[in-house]
């Protein structure tokens, strides 16, 4: 699929959940060959191409929803009945990385589908004009995040759909209070705080005799970053994005076990 074709359906990539499904190989009668492609709507809806008929379409559906909830792609093998049997396996079993599905059709062909998830961009909120703020907001899009700078007392803009939203507190003693205030009135994947972890106790204190809920302090993580002995501003970033990179994928992971 070309970007012009995923835009004419109204899909922006980075903006829009949408899915790149390729027939790697076919055996026995099949009316789709390999090569054959289809951009997937979130719901598993073909928009344009063509995988073949009915035979496939519930397993395809199947696997899209998969994909979009762990972000991970999927490899289906869509067989006869007589063809699993002789591998050992039935439907919804996983080996080595691979989906089985029945083809219940007359045809009985076997069609072997790579279905490879488009998900939006995530959010990377950061408050604050600190170096830090500066060195991650530079960072952070060479590694996949959609980064603005938020103000520190005003209200967050309403959650793009679909989309995971992450804060980062780096306001370093202008406005701290107020941001996490801010962050912590809505919903969100991780919220970090950087400063020290004495700091951030005392600023918890006012958060909670200002009458925030104790548990969702407790989702801060201060001070922000995975501990690689950051000094400089640019490797504190860099420790911050690790960490971010490290929630996120931990959080696909536990959908996928999960899901």
């Amino acid at each position: 699929m070309t970007p012009k074709q995923i835009m004419d359906h109204g899909l922006n990539e980075g903006e829009d959940c949408f899915a790149i499904a390729t027939i790697v190989r076919t055996a026995g009668t099949t009316s789709a060959k390999p090569g054959a492609k289809a951009l997937l709507r979130e719901d598993g809806k073909i928009l344009q191409g063509w995988l073949g008929g009915g035979c496939v379409r519930g397993a395809i559906k199947e696997a899209t929803l998969r994909a979009y909830a762990t972000g991970q792609p999927q490899f289906i093998s869509v067989a006869p009945q007589e063809e699993l049997t002789e591998k050992g396996v039935v439907a919804g079993d996983d080996v080595d990385g691979v989906r089985f599905a029945r083809n219940g059709c007359p045809s009985k062909g076997t069609i072997d589908i790579f279905i490879e998830p488009h998900l939006p961009t995530p959010d990377l909120l950061v408050f604050g004009e600190s170096p830090v703020a500066e060195k991650l907001t530079e960072l952070a899009p060479q590694f996949g995040w959609a980064v603005k700078t938020v103000s520190v007392d005003a209200p967050l803009a309403a959650r793009t759909p679909n989309r995971a939203r992450y804060l980062v507190i780096a306001t370093q003693g202008q406005g701290d209070l107020a941001a996490l205030k801010t962050g912590l009135a809505g919903i969100v994947e991780y919220v970090a705080f950087v400063g020290s972890s004495k700091k951030f106790a005392s600023l918890s204190e006012k958060l909670i005799a200002a009458g925030t809920d104790p548990a969702q302090i407790a989702t801060v993580r201060a001070p922000a970053g995975l501990n690689i002995g950051a000094v400089t501003p640019a490797e504190i970033a860099l420790s911050i994005l690790a960490e971010l990179t490290q929630v996120k994928r931990d959080l696909l992971a536990s959908v996928a076990q999960n899901g």
